[in-house]
C-alpha cells in the first residue's frame, strides 16, 4: 500500500503565515489604546512605512519560516499602531474649542437619531450644518438635549413635546435652527468606573448641550434624512402605545412592572435602552441575564441562523435557483445580510457591529472552502473588529463575548451529530447540550466578571438556562413581528412578566451574587487562566490543581491605612460632596454626591459600585446638612448597608425624606473619637441656636465641620458648605490653624473662603469637589486666587477625577485622570489645577 503525504502539513506554514500578521494587528492595536497621550503624527506615519518595508523584506526569509512569521508580526503590528495613532490624531483635532464652551452658539442641522427620553427631557444627535458667523472649529456631531422644569419630573408614558416646539414632536430628519450651549463630553473619572470620554469617542460624538428657549428654536425643514431613525422612532412609540391593551389583559398589574416589561420590548426591538428603568437594570446584572435585555451578539446570531434557514428552504423550492448558486452558500449569504439589517435597525451599537463583523468572517472563510482550526477562525475575526475598532478594547462587552464565542467554539457538545437519532433522543441531546454550554461559559466568564465588574452572579446559571431561549425564541420575535401586529408587542410583554418575577425571586435570595474585591491585573489574568483550564478536555486531577490560580484574586485583601494614618477618597460624583475617610480598621464616608434625578443617584451609581470593587465596608456616614447635592445618596448607601451608622446636622435629623436614615446622630461641636490612633473632632455647629445671633437658619448654616488629625500630626478639614459667618465663628473659637489637606466651603463659592480663613488655614491641597462647567460657575475666580496667592495648590475634581491622599505621604496626591490617562480624556489636568491656568 502506497502512502500519499497528507495535504494537511503543507498548509500548515500557510496557516502560520497568516496567524503572524493576525497576531501583530491585535497586539499592536493593543499597545495603542494603552497609549497615555499620542505622539506627533509623523511618528504614526513613519511607524506604517516602516510596517511595510518590513512586509516587502519578507521574500528574502521566505526559506527561514521564524523570520518570516516575525516580519510578519512586526509589520502588521507596526501598520496597525501606525493606523490607529492616525486615526486618534485626526479626531482629537476636531475637539471642540475650550473658547465654544458654556457660550450660546446659534447652530442649523439635522436631527439624526431617534430621540432619547431622560428623567425631564429628551436627548438626540444632531448633525451641524452651519453655525453662527465666524465660529470655527465646531464638530459636525453633537449630542443635544431640552430641559423641563429645573428639579421636576415628566410623565415620560406621555409624548414629550418641548415647550418651543409648538405641539410638535421632535423627530429624526427634522432641520432646525437652535441656540445651544455645549461643551467637551465630560464624565466622573473613579477607580474602576466607567468611562464616558471612551464612548463619546467611539461614537463620534465631541460635544455635548442642551438647547437655549430664548431666542425661540425655529423648524426650517421636514426633510426625508435619516428615514431609518424614523422608522425606529415609530416603532418604539407603536410598542409604547401597547402598554393600554397589556393593561386591558391585566388590570390588576402594577403599572411600573407593564412599564417595565414593555421598556424590555422596546430595547429588544429599537436598542433603546434608555426606555428599561435603572432598577430593572440592576436586577439584570445582579442575575446576569443584563447581556440578553438589549440588543446583544446572541440576538443578531440567532437572527442569522433563523434566516439563513428560511433562505434555505425556500431556496430549494427551485431547481433553477440551486442550480445557479448552491444553497448553503446562499443561505449562508442571507444570513449574514439580513441580521446586518437587523442590527442597522436596532441602533447599530457597537456589540451588533462586533457580531455582525464576525459573522461576516466566518462566512467568507466557509463560503471559500476554508477549514481552519477553532482558534484561528477566533483570531481572524477578533483582528479584524480591533482593526476597524481598537477601542473596542477597553469595553467590558468586548472580552465578554469574545471569550464566550471562544469558549462555545471550543467545547462543541456534538449535538448537531446526532441527526440520526430518533426525534425525542435528539431533544434531550439538545437539551444537554444547551445546559453543558451553559455552565462552561458560566465557569469561563466567573473570573472575567470579577475582573471586569467585581461580582460574581450566583444565579446567574439557572438564570440564563431559562432567560437565554426564552427571550431568544419568544420575546425577541414578538418584539420585532410588532413592527407589522402592534399586539404583538403586548404579547412580548406579557411573555416577559414571569420571566421578570423569576429574576426578581433568584435576585432576593441572599447569596445571589458573590462580591469581591477587585484584584490587580496578574491575579485577575491567573483566574482567568484558572477558568479556562477548568473547561479545557484535561484530565481532572490537572484540572483541579489549575483551580489554584484563582485562589490569589478569590482572596484578594482589601486595602487599609497603616495603624494612626488615614487616607482620604474624594470620590468624583458631579456637583456636590462625597469623601470617604479610611483608618487601619474603620471606614467613613462624609456625605454621599447628589441626587441627578428621580430614579438616579450617586449612592447607587457611583459610591456603592465603588465600595463594593475596593472591598470596603463603611462603619459610619456623616451628612454635612441636607441639601441634594450632599444627601441625594444618602438613601441608597443606608438600604445597601443597613447597619451602617449615621451621623448629620440638624437639618438631616429633621429632614422628613431623609427618615429612613433613622436613627441619626446629630453631630455638634465637641463630638469627638478616636480610630486606630487617628483622631475625629467636630468643629461645627454648636449645640442650641445662641451661635445663629439672630439670623434666619440655613442648613449651609449648620454644615458638619470634621478635623481629622493622624498620630503624625497631619491634619484634614471636611466643611460642608459652611458660609462667612461660620467661618469666622471658627476663627474666633481658636481652632483654625494650618491644615495639609482641606475640602474647600461650598465648593469655591463667593460666599465662603474669605481672605481671613485661607490665611488662618493656608492649606497644602485645597480640593474643589464641583461639576464641570457647573451652572453655578463654581468655583469662583476670585476664590481660586485667594487660594493660590496662600501657596495653596488647588485641585479641581472636573480635572483631576477621583483625589486620593494619605497622610503618610502628605506630600502626594493621586488624581484619577492622571494615574490612568489616556489620550481621549481632554479633562486631564496637571497639579495644581485651576481655572485660572490657561
Amino acid at each position: 500500500m502506497s502512502h500519499h503525504p497528507s495535504p494537511v502539513p503543507a498548509s500548515m506554514p500557510a496557516r502560520l503565515s497568516w496567524l503572524a500578521p493576525l497576531w501583530g494587528c491585535v497586539l499592536g492595536a493593543a499597545w495603542q489604546v494603552t497609549q497615555p497621550g499620542l505622539w506627533p503624527l509623523p511618528a504614526y506615519q513613519c511607524l506604517m512605512l516602516l510596517g511595510l518595508a518590513l512586509f516587502l523584506g519578507i521574500p528574502r526569509f521566505i526559506e527561514r519560516q521564524p523570520v518570516c512569521w516575525l516580519l510578519l508580526m512586526l509589520g502588521a503590528a507596526c501598520c496597525t499602531v501606525g493606523l490607529t495613532g492616525w486615526r486618534a490624531q485626526a479626531y482629537l483635532a476636531q475637539t471642540l474649542p475650550k473658547a465654544l464652551e458654556a457660550v450660546d452658539l446659534e447652530v442649523e442641522g439635522t436631527i439624526a437619531s431617534m430621540l432619547q427620553n431622560t428623567a425631564n427631557g429628551q436627548r438626540w444627535r444632531f448633525e451641524v450644518d452651519q453655525a453662527t458667523t465666524g465660529v470655527q472649529g465646531l464638530p459636525e456631531l453633537i449630542e443635544l438635549s431640552w430641559y423641563g422644569p429645573y428639579g421636576q419630573e415628566l410623565d415620560a408614558s406621555q409624548p414629550l413635546l418641548p415647550p418651543w416646539s409648538q405641539g410638535l414632536a421632535l423627530s429624526p430628519g427634522q432641520r432646525w435652527r437652535f441656540t445651544v450651549r455645549i461643551k467637551r463630553p465630560h464624565g466622573a473619572r473613579n477607580p474602576h468606573g466607567f468611562d464616558y470620554e471612551l464612548l463619546a469617542w467611539e461614537q463620534g460624538v465631541q460635544a455635548t448641550g442642551y438647547v437655549r428657549e430664548k431666542p425661540l428654536p425655529q423648524l426650517l425643514e421636514v426633510g426625508s434624512a435619516y428615514r431609518l431613525q424614523r422608522w425606529r422612532q415609530w416603532l418604539r412609540e407603536r410598542i409604547r402605545g401597547q402598554t393600554r391593551q397589556l393593561h386591558a389583559w391585566l388590570p390588576a398589574l402594577d403599572p411600573e412592572r407593564q412599564q417595565a416589561a414593555m421598556g424590555v420590548v422596546a430595547a429588544l426591538a429599537v436598542g433603546d435602552q434608555q426606555a428599561i428603568d435603572r432598577a430593572d437594570w440592576a436586577l439584570f446584572r445582579q442575575t446576569g441575564v443584563a447581556h440578553l435585555m438589549s440588543i446583544s451578539g446572541l440576538h443578531i446570531t440567532m437572527f442569522a441562523w433563523v434566516a439563513a434557514l428560511l433562505v434555505g428552504r425556500l431556496w430549494r423550492l427551485s431547481a433553477r435557483a440551486c442550480r445557479w448558486q448552491p444553497v448553503p452558500r446562499v443561505a449562508l449569504l442571507a444570513g449574514v445580510l439580513l441580521a446586518a439589517a437587523y442590527a442597522v435597525f436596532s441602533g447599530w451599537g457597537l456589540p451588533a457591529q462586533r457580531t455582525v463583523c464576525m459573522l461576516a468572517v466566518a462566512a467568507l472563510l466557509q463560503g471559500w472552502g476554508v477549514r481552519w482550526p477553532w482558534p484561528c477562525v477566533w483570531l481572524l475575526a477578533l483582528a479584524v473588529v480591533v482593526t476597524a475598532d481598537p477601542w473596542a478594547l477597553w469595553q467590558a462587552g468586548f472580552w465578554l463575548s469574545f471569550v464566550a464565542v471562544g469558549v462555545l467554539l471550543a467545547t462543541d457538545s456534538g449535538a448537531s451529530r446526532a441527526d440520526g437519532e430518533r426525534v425525542a433522543r435528539r431533544f434531550i441531546s439538545r437539551l444537554q447540550a444547551l445546559w453543558r454550554e451553559q455552565w462552561l461559559i458560566s465557569l469561563a466568564l466567573a473570573p472575567l466578571g470579577l475582573l471586569l465588574f467585581g461580582q460574581v452572579s450566583i444565579v446567574g446559571l439557572l438564570a440564563n438556562l431559562v432567560a437565554i431561549p426564552w427571550v431568544t425564541l419568544v420575546v425577541t420575535p414578538l418584539a420585532l413581528l410588532a413592527a407589522f401586529v402592534p399586539m404583538a408587542a403586548a404579547c412580548a410583554a406579557l411573555a416577559m412578566l414571569p420571566l421578570m418575577h423569576l429574576l426578581q425571586w433568584l435576585g432576593q435570595l441572599p447569596w445571589a451574587v458573590w462580591a469581591l474585591p477587585q484584584p490587580d491585573w496578574w491575579a485577575s489574568v491567573l483566574a482567568i487562566a484558572a477558568g479556562l483550564l477548568l473547561i479545557a478536555p484535561l484530565p481532572w486531577r490537572l484540572r483541579l490543581v489549575s483551580a489554584a490560580l484563582a485562589f490569589p484574586a478569590l482572596w484578594w485583601p482589601a486595602h487599609w491605612a497603616k495603624w494612626g494614618e488615614f487616607e482620604l477618597l474624594a470620590v468624583d460624583i458631579g456637583q456636590g460632596n462625597a469623601v470617604i475617610v479610611s483608618t487601619a480598621a474603620h471606614r467613613l464616608l462624609y456625605d454621599a454626591g447628589p441626587q441627578y434625578s428621580r430614579n438616579s443617584d450617586a449612592g447607587e451609581r457611583v459610591l456603592l459600585p465603588l465600595l463594593a470593587a475596593w472591598g470596603m465596608r463603611l462603619d459610619v456616614m456623616m451628612l454635612s446638612h441636607r441639601d441634594l447635592d450632599h444627601t441625594g445618596g444618602a438613601l441608597a448607601v443606608k438600604a445597601a448597608l443597613p447597619g451602617l451608622a449615621v451621623m448629620g446636622s440638624s437639618s438631616v435629623v429633621d429632614d422628613p425624606k431623609l427618615a429612613q436614615l433613622a436613627p441619626v446622630q446629630a453631630c455638634t461641636q465637641g463630638l469627638r473619637w478616636q480610630w486606630e490612633g487617628v483622631e475625629f473632632e467636630v468643629l461645627h455647629p454648636p449645640s442650641g441656636e445662641d451661635w445663629l445671633k439672630g439670623r434666619r437658619f440655613k442648613p449651609n448654616f449648620a454644615s458638619c465641620v470634621l478635623r481629622i488629625v493622624s498620630a503624625s500630626g497631619r491634619v484634614a478639614w471636611l466643611t460642608g458648605d459652611i458660609e462667612a459667618p461660620q467661618e469666622q465663628q471658627l476663627l474666633q473659637s481658636g481652632a483654625v490653624e494650618p491644615v495639609d489637606w482641606l475640602l474647600v466651603p461650598h465648593h469655591g463659592s463667593k460666599t465662603s473662603s474669605t481672605q481671613a480663613w485661607v490665611q488662618g488655614l493656608r492649606p497644602r491641597w485645597a480640593v474643589v469637589q464641583a461639576g464641570y462647567l457647573n451652572r453655578f460657575g463654581h468655583p469662583v475666580a476670585e476664590i481660586s486666587q485667594r487660594y493660590l496667592a496662600a501657596g495653596s495648590e488647588l485641585v479641581l475634581q472636573d480635572g483631576c477625577g477621583a483625589i486620593s491622599w494619605s497622610s503618610a505621604k502628605p506630600l502626594d496626591l493621586r488624581c484619577e485622570r492622571q494615574a490612568r490617562s489616556r489620550y481621549w480624556d481632554v479633562h486631564k489636568g496637571a497639579v495644581p489645577v485651576s481655572r485660572l491656568d490657561p
